[in-house]
């Protein structure tokens, strides 16, 4: 078969449709991948919710790894805040550049379903003693072709769903970042309290032997001084494990690695806000910004046209059209046309429909569940969000102040040989239990503010009220020792 130029073509009518293949060849066989590969459209989604100042980089290139580890060398350069570890992440961490290639390949797919497919060309050779026969087929394929709109359609949402999916993967990258930044200095703050109350148990401890030495102190007593001691002892070590793996999760998180791993913390947490955040309406807010609802929205569209698609293409799987010349040293050349089609003599395409319009209800029961969950989310994320503040706030101006005034008053007695060395060191533990239980309560409330922001966008992970890292706590406040 060849090719015939279209002034050579009768104009019947199967002609004609050969000549709209190729007209609609010209105007998507040439259609090219856009220069960000739809990265733009991420930026954009997650410029509204993290805020101008949180830039993203896709390292498609070498030069662009040298320009974002320049960068993060120049965040490293400081203490490292809460912001500027978020931007670390969205800069340097290895799975989220693996998800901006998701975009290049769904991309690719959406301009591969855009393009015609390739003509294909069949040539013979016959011979009938002296006779010497050609033959040559030109031939395309109509199915694709009448398919290919809403093939078209189909991966153009299925893009915008792998964009939000990205976008969605942006935000939770950040929010975890947040939460592993608060747990990494909340960290560092509880161990130093740590050591603080090992340091007083440990007097405390010699103290009480060098006194039941010299029979001013029993043995009960002894034990008791002993006990502590040894409790802040395995307090301290497993808040020196926390410590480490906090750090270590954050810088996970941020893609560091050799040097890096050094970097700077601040020494303690923000202070808590002046007020809380009020929202009102926060189900019907988290409804309209969440990525995820929104793509189980955009899936069910996606299937709902797919379910067209394969009603459309139930009888007609294959349907060919192509030119054929056919030529001889003793005939005249002949030239025609050929169809061909798939007969549905066995397969009616009724298991196919099925299946889709399956499909299609269980993309439905799953965008209504999403959004079921998404309200329930939301709803416990903002409650888990306020009283983390009401407990914080609560450590800050009532109990730690408590705690200090209280040891304000066992010094004086001290200072007039009221009570011994043994209460103010009972009192002193504890006064940094409090002020540790304050950490603690402070670490919560900015770890419930990040689930919140996350739970606002998309589905969270909820952290559970953290206990204290102080297990001795209570025995620390225990005005008995």
């Amino acid at each position: 078969m060849t090719r015939q130029p279209p002034s050579a073509i009768p104009h019947s009518p199967p002609l004609r449709l050969i000549g709209l293949a190729a007209v609609v060849f010209t105007l998507t066989g040439c259609a090219s991948l856009s220069a960000d590969g739809g990265f733009g459209s991420v930026q954009k989604l997650t410029a509204e919710r993290l805020g101008s100042a949180a830039q993203l980089a896709w390292a498609r290139q070498p030069e662009d790894l040298d320009r974002i580890d320049q960068r993060v060398g120049e965040l490293l350069a400081r203490p490292l805040g809460m912001d500027e570890a978020v931007q670390i992440a969205l800069l340097n961490n290895r799975g989220l550049q693996a998800a901006y290639a998701e975009l290049g390949i769904t991309e690719a797919e959406l301009v591969q379903a855009g393009r015609l497919p390739n003509p294909g060309f069949s040539f013979g050779r016959m011979t009938k003693g002296d006779e010497v026969e050609h033959e040559r087929g030109l031939h395309v394929n109509l199915a694709r072709l009448i398919a290919m709109p809403l093939v078209q359609r189909v991966e153009a949402r299925r893009l915008e769903q792998v964009r939000a999916m990205v976008a969605m993967q942006v935000l939770s990258l950040a929010a975890d970042t947040r939460k592993a930044w608060v747990k990494a200095v909340a960290a560092d703050e509880s161990l130093r309290y740590s050591r603080q109350v090992m340091q007083a148990a440990e007097a405390g401890a010699e103290l009480a032997r060098r006194m039941a030495q010299v029979g001013n102190f029993n043995k009960l007593q002894q034990a008791r001084e002993q006990g502590f001691y040894a409790d802040a002892a395995l307090n301290l070590a497993r808040a020196e494990q926390q410590r480490r793996a906090a750090r270590e999760r954050l810088t996970r998180l941020m893609g560091l690695w050799g040097e890096q791993t050094a970097f700077r913390l601040p020494e303690r947490l923000p202070d808590l806000p002046a007020q809380p955040r009020e929202l009102p309406d926060v189900e019907r807010t988290a409804l309209a910004q969440r990525l995820d609802v929104a793509a189980a929205r955009s899936g069910a569209e996606a299937t709902a046209r797919n379910l067209g698609l394969t009603k459309t293409t139930r009888f007609v799987n294959v349907l060919e059209l192509g030119l054929v010349r056919n030529s001889s040293n003793n005939a005249p050349t002949q030239k025609g046309w050929e169809i061909g089609f798939e007969l549905p003599l066995f397969d009616w395409g009724g298991a196919r429909v099925a299946r889709a319009e399956a499909i299609y209800t269980q993309a439905l029961h799953r965008a209504a569940e999403t959004a079921i969950n998404a309200r329930s989310e939301v709803r416990e994320a903002y409650g888990a969000y306020r009283s983390a503040w009401d407990i914080a706030k609560h450590q800050r101006d009532e109990i730690v102040p408590l705690k200090q005034r209280i040891s304000e008053e066992n010094l004086l007695r001290y200072n007039g040989m009221l009570i011994g060395v043994f209460e103010l060191l009972a009192d002193a533990r504890s006064q940094i239990a409090s002020v540790n239980g304050a950490i603690d309560a402070l670490r919560d409330f900015w770890i419930a503010q990040a689930d919140l922001d996350r739970a606002l966008v998309g589905k969270p992970s909820l952290s559970a009220a953290a206990a204290p890292a102080m297990g001795a706590a209570a025995a620390a406040g225990d005005p008995g020792h």
